[in-house]
């Protein structure tokens, strides 16, 4: 059965099964349920959590997976529950969202229940009553004083991320989630880098689950995945709305996120000149520093375009070499440029066994990685170097740069090679734009 869910051929499989067996392994929600969508067993800490966390891209299955957890609890389904859960929670931004998504939605409480155990909505009271008695309350997160004063075993939390007022929200609701032997909440949102989010994210009591829109591709509309895709893969936007990344800017980066989207484009225009930028690691070895490999233009008005990074970690010398000369041929560049401060002769040496026709500009780093970056930095804030797509591994590197470095302590090494290539370009004493050619 898990394999014909996992290979897409559910039809096949329901059609050789009577009516009464398809309906009921159709509202099984563990087998069709990927294994972000069910709840973990616990939180990191090994002990039972307290939040589960969903954080996902849009239509990644978040408000199924929120949907049949209530409906689980309020069933008494393991291994939701144990026993019905009597006293639940249910919150987002407005009352309007709770009936319209959580409730009423396509992929809501009453559409994942059956005839038989389907609750109904009480619009009056803004609750959710099942026929064993169970009941789920509604709140708006734009009212967080309505949280004063009920109480609950159990709460779903949708969007959270979005929510105007979601620290007031919160924290009322953490009042009153105090019956039953386990009170808990599930969150599911697509993230946004907001003090609440990332203090869950931080808690130990918090277990996390994170779906990609793209892992839930078979439930969306024909062509809506390539589409969303072709715009937004790889910006800032993509990665928070389809990838569910938490993306934000470290405090006293020379690059903010913001600015980058704004200097992005989908094509370079004509270049006057191409260089390749490499900064060679010192070893190949398992956790050494990545080979910085990136390739930019200048075009006649003095703009530099970035065209690609093809940076990695763990290449041998004659590897990094070969996708060096491969830049070059791809996008008919007058020269790379080398930082010899690892390696020395070597570096021009090993790219000269892969093409010695080749022309290498050998260069050498005399002052700190900061003070090196300082007026590329300054060259980004006058809007002369523009992005030729989308570089997420290098703009996160960009966005966490600072004087004391990455915040993770690693070398900038995608980073160190943009550099090289923008002052080869706009800053050296070869950087004039002329006519390709002459």
């Amino acid at each position: 059965m898990t394999r014909c869910v996992e290979t897409g051929r559910t039809e096949a499989l329901l059609a050789l099964l009577t009516a009464p067996v398809a309906a009921r392994l159709l509202a099984d929600w563990e087998i069709w349920a990927r294994p972000d969508q069910l709840p973990p067993a616990a939180a990191p800490s090994g002990a039972p959590w307290i939040t589960w966390l969903v954080l996902g891209g849009r239509g990644a299955g978040k408000t199924r997976a929120g949907a049949e957890w209530v409906r689980g609890l309020a069933l008494g389904r393991p291994p939701f529950a144990d026993r019905p859960v009597g006293r639940i929670a249910l919150v987002a931004e407005t009352m309007a969202d709770v009936r319209e998504v959580m409730v009423e939605g396509v992929s809501g409480l009453r559409a994942v229940h059956d005839d038989a155990t389907r609750p109904r909505w009480e619009a009056v009271r803004r609750r959710l009553v099942w026929p064993n008695g169970a009941v789920a309350q509604g709140f708006s997160a734009e009212d967080p004083e309505s949280l004063r004063g009920p109480q609950f075993e159990a709460a779903w939390l949708d969007e959270l991320a979005k929510w105007r007022r979601a620290e007031a929200t919160f924290d009322m609701l953490q009042f009153g989630l105090r019956l039953g032997a386990r009170p808990r909440q599930m969150v599911t949102t697509t993230p946004r880098p907001s003090a609440l989010l990332k203090r869950l994210l931080a808690d130990p009591a918090t277990a996390v689950t994170r779906a990609r829109t793209a892992h839930n591709a078979r439930h969306l509309a024909p062509g809506f995945l390539d589409a969303v895709l072709a715009r937004y893969g790889g910006t800032r936007l993509g990665r928070q709305e389809l990838d569910g990344e938490l993306i934000e800017d470290r405090p006293g980066a020379l690059w903010a996120r913001a600015a980058l989207e704004a200097l992005r484009e989908a094509a370079a225009p004509p270049l006057a000149r191409i260089v390749v930028a490499v900064d060679p690691p010192a070893s190949s070895r398992a956790g050494a520093d990545a080979c910085g490999l990136v390739c930019a233009g200048i075009d006649g008005g003095g703009c530099v375009h970035v065209l690609a990074d093809a940076s990695e970690a763990g290449l041998r010398p004659a590897v990094w070499a070969a996708r060096a000369v491969a830049l070059y041929r791809r996008f008919a560049a007058d020269r790379i440029v080398a930082e010899v401060n690892q390696g020395g002769e070597m570096v021009k040496a090993v790219l000269a066994e892969i093409d010695p026709a080749v022309p290498v500009e050998m260069v050498r780093a005399t002052r700190g990685k900061f003070l090196r970056a300082e007026p590329v930095a300054a060259l980004y804030e006058q809007s002369r170097v523009r992005h030729a797509g989308a570089f997420p591994e290098l703009e996160d590197e960009m966005c966490d740069f600072s004087a004391d470095g990455l915040s993770s302590g690693r070398s900038p090494d995608r980073l160190d090679a943009l550099v090289w290539a923008v002052t080869a370009l706009a800053l050296g004493q070869k950087a004039r734009p002329r006519v390709r050619g002459l």
